[in-house]
């Protein structure tokens, strides 16, 4: 019999969640066993569920452990709001409870049965932020029921959140690609592992490996998929990274968009959703001048046959390559934490709720259309380092120090969700909200990607300013004066 077979598990809520993870617990065998309910509800508490007594409430927990050990606990509320998880973690915290596991608040459980695979270990960012908004991924995603579905960036943090709650949607075809062979082979696995302890629908999934980068290769392989609706999460973002590689950043982001997007026009993709950034707001840096060079192409893009949209929004918790693992594994390794400045704030909105709103906003937005995410009210960036070392159970400079580092090349100190020109307006879809704007480049958009297709493609007539990174910078700067030009920028 295996350790994990011989776990005692409480379960915090005796609702239809706690009970379906219990039954799935019992009828498998192989999780543990669960030898309470735990709920404040008086009407319940003294009770039995299948046997299994309901304890009660939830802040006696101390004395219930006492009488009924457990080695483990499953948060099985996903109604909770951020401060009610809080309460919760905090009890079990006292209790000496470290195992603690919950049941995400996310619409794909609302919206059908929950199974015990879809529970994860309780983060920090359970409790940062607003409490997100609850959205019904049945009737959000009727618009890709038997439909040809294309994620770019499937291995990413969104694009592989996008295809988890795409499994509720009844697609007939889920194509994955990305570039990374690995990212892809983890979330194909993740997805086949998901269907077979029968969570969503059945659905075809299929995992591309290819390049942005290669025209030819798009208008092959989206000629060949057929794909009804693409959404386009592909894109280097490590704003540093891409400071010091800015020809890569501009021939992926920029040109890898216009690739997909003629692709997309030549062979009658009926709807495409850009997934874009905070930081292509008066852009600074590279990565954002990316962006909104990208958000230009999809917008200009839109056609009777191709409905071609944006979703603007900023920080995800615990995204890939964010600064929460990064915070974590400072914590973990006994600090310091380093911040960039004690000043700087960012947006900042749960993995789910952003890749449910995207999913909304792809069925019910209009072609040709900028959208942008409620994030709430941003969140200084000390503050979260702060909560994040109590969270793992230390002191803030006194066990923890924290380190002001300094903002890195391409970095600001706040972000925006809009410029100044662009005014948001409310749409009838909570936390969706249109932006009334006006095109960018003044009608130069061609005349922009012209002088930098041949800095990122060699062409034989343009060979001297192929790879010259000091040319990009200026011929960005041109076009988008809020883009820094160091000082000593080398050429190559």
């Amino acid at each position: 019999m295996s350790a994990a077979s011989n776990r005692r598990i409480y379960i915090v809520g005796a609702g239809f969640s706690g009970r379906e993870i219990a039954r799935e617990i019992r009828s498998k065998g192989v999780f543990g066993t669960v030898v309470a309910y735990l709920d404040d509800d008086p009407g319940l508490i003294g009770a039995r569920l299948d046997d299994i007594p309901i304890l009660g409430p939830i802040d006696r927990m101390e004395s219930h452990l006492r009488r009924l050990p457990a080695d483990e606990v499953i948060i099985a509320i996903p109604s909770a709001d951020r401060q009610t998880l809080k309460r919760i973690y905090s009890i079990l915290e006292r209790a000496d409870l470290r195992k603690i596991r919950i049941l995400p608040r996310i619409s794909q459980i609302i919206d059908g049965a929950p199974h015990f695979i879809q529970t994860r270990d309780i983060n920090p960012h359970d409790f940062l932020g607003r409490s997100p908004v609850t959205i019904s991924l049945r009737r959000s995603l009727a618009y890709l029921r038997g439909r040809r579905v294309l994620i770019t960036g499937a291995g990413g943090s969104i694009g592989s959140e996008l295809a988890r709650q795409l499994l509720s949607g009844g697609a007939h075809r889920l194509y994955l690609f990305d570039h990374e062979e690995n990212s892809l082979y983890e979330i194909e696995k993740e997805l086949r592992i998901l269907q077979d302890a029968g969570v969503g629908e059945a659905a075809s999934v299929v995992p591309v490996v290819g390049e942005l980068k290669d025209r030819d290769f798009m208008d092959f392989i989206i000629g060949r998929l057929q794909a009804d609706v693409v959404f386009h999460c592909a894109a280097y973002k490590h704003v540093p990274m891409l400071e010091a590689n800015p020809v890569e950043a501009v021939k992926n982001n920029v040109f890898g968009t216009k690739h997909l997007v003629d692709a997309a026009l030549k062979h009658g993709v009926s709807r495409l959703v850009l997934i874009s950034t905070d930081k292509a707001v008066d852009p600074v840096c590279v990565y954002g001048a990316s962006k909104m060079l990208a958000e230009e192409i999809v917008l200009h893009a839109s056609t009777d046959s191709t409905d071609s949209m944006v979703v603007r929004f900023g920080n995800v918790f615990d995204s890939r390559g964010s600064i929460v693992p990064l915070f974590r594994k400072q914590i973990e390794a006994g600090g310091p934490v380093t911040i960039t400045d004690p000043r700087a704030s960012r947006y900042f909105m749960t993995l789910p709720e952003s890749a449910s709103l995207v999913l909304k906003a792809g069925g019910v937005g209009e072609g040709g259309t900028l959208y942008i995410l409620d994030m709430g009210e941003p969140v200084l960036i000390r503050e979260l380092a702060e909560q994040m070392i109590r969270f793992y159970g230390y002191e803030p400079g006194r066990e923890i120090a924290i380190e002001t580092i300094g903002l890195r090349p391409g970095e600001k100190l706040e972000e925006r969700l809009f410029s100044p020109d662009e005014r948001p307006v409310p749409t009838p879809y909570p936390r969706i909200n249109r932006l009334i704007r006006r095109p960018r480049f003044n009608g130069d958009l061609a005349k922009l990607l012209s002088v930098l297709e041949p800095v990122c493609f060699y062409r034989a007539d343009r060979s001297t300013i192929y790879r010259n990174r000091h040319a990009l910078r200026k011929t960005l700067h041109r076009f988008i004066p809020s883009v820094e030009v160091p000082e000593h920028e080398p050429e190559y």
